[in-house]
């Protein structure tokens, strides 16, 4: 009886290197690649850096990986593809006084999607990953799950993957821990040393994303007016993309009490500061959805909501709007800086019902 092939994405960090030593363990027919989404590398570069110091395309690990475990590697360009779909929304998101997620654009628009579109031209049925998730079958079909290590847990940044694809994927790393990856890691003799974690936003390593977007878009360098809650002019900004809700650090504003972002205007080119307790909010409104229960369109629904990657999940109701295109949320709790551009990830218990982009924030 054949063995079931996988594509397996490897970015040369330690998770999706456990991955593929996990998959071979079980059985499968492990063919690895990675899918080049930023930074060139290669014998024809001079690169100073050390493998974990670069973004999250470590090529060089990742081969080292695949030639050691014996399996065939491959590298796909789609750093076109990457700057097209996610270093321009971005940038614009930025620019309209957004705050996106990148990492949750490119799983859903480059890293997975590719995989799926790879996996179809060579005939492979499943597509595996590092990612800290599970996908469990049910009576029901198929569902995307947090992972068992909580604080490792990655679903946030995959909900809006299609539903079509739960049955082909495969999170080899989602029923661990990371210590026992690290383990995993170490006891198959792989160079831990290199193995360092990969950035959250893999393209913008060296400084902060402020100084990425004025690189890449020297237009987002546009000064404005600070103004309170009440209009008055507090001084001069550098630009509405450099500001997101909640930030204190960085204003140049002495007041003598201290101010945070509240929200930005882009229609006036104007940030808005304000006390700390003028940050909590009620509620949010989500659109642009993408619902692995179709329920959460129709009909008024309890949940748990992550509003931020690096927050907890905290209660909340979902209150449809008519055309089924949107949705009302209401923490149970009002919620601290609450950003437009973020997405909103709906749970019941470990199960991901899908999510959305906060569109504004509600009283």
């Amino acid at each position: 009886m054949a063995r079931p092939a996988v594509l397996l994405g490897m970015s040369g960090g330690v998770d999706s290197s456990v991955a593929a030593a996990i998959l071979l363990r079980h059985g499968y027919q492990v063919y690895g690649v990675t899918i080049q989404i930023w930074e060139p590398e290669g014998p024809e570069q001079t690169v100073s850096k050390r493998w974990q110091e670069r973004g999250c395309c470590k090529i060089g690990i990742a081969k080292y990986v695949a030639q050691k475990l014996n399996i065939p590697y491959d590298v796909v360009d789609a750093r076109e593809h990457f700057r097209e779909t996610v270093i321009a929304d971005f940038i614009k998101s930025y620019k309209e006084g957004t705050t996106p997620n990148p990492c949750v654009r490119c799983n859903e628009q480059v890293k997975i999607r590719r995989l799926i579109e790879l996996a179809d031209l060579h005939g492979i049925e499943y597509v595996a990953t590092g990612h800290y998730a599970r996908v469990d079958k049910t009576d029901a079909g198929f569902s995307l799950q947090r992972s068992v290590d909580v604080k490792k847990d990655q679903s946030y940044f995959l909900y809006r993957l299609h539903a079509a694809w739960l049955p082909r994927l495969l999170f080899p790393v989602g029923s661990m821990c990371k210590s026992e990856v690290w383990a995993e890691a170490e006891a198959l003799g792989l160079p831990v040393e290199e193995l360092k974690e990969s950035q959250e936003i893999c393209f913008v390593s060296q400084g902060d994303y402020r100084s990425f977007l004025a690189r890449e878009d020297p237009t987002t360098r546009r000064p404005g007016a600070f103004r309170d809650q009440a209009g008055r002019y507090l001084g001069q900004h550098n630009g509405i993309a450099f500001y997101t809700p909640g930030q204190r650090r960085g204003l140049g504003i002495a007041v003598g009490h201290r101010l945070y972002v509240q929200h930005v205007q882009p229609a006036t080119n104007t940030v808005i500061l304000g006390p700390e307790d003028s940050l909590y909010q009620g509620g949010c409104e989500v659109d642009r959805l993408n619902l692995f229960d179709r329920s959460l369109a129709h009909q008024t629904t309890c949940v748990e909501v992550k509003i931020r990657y690096a927050t907890p999940a905290i209660p909340a109701t979902l209150h449809p709007r008519a055309d089924g295109s949107s949705l009302a949320v209401r923490f149970h709790e009002p919620q601290r800086a609450v950003c437009p551009g973020q997405s909103a990830v709906f749970y019941r218990g470990d199960s991901v019902l899908g999510g959305g982009i906060i569109r504004a924030t509600s009283e």
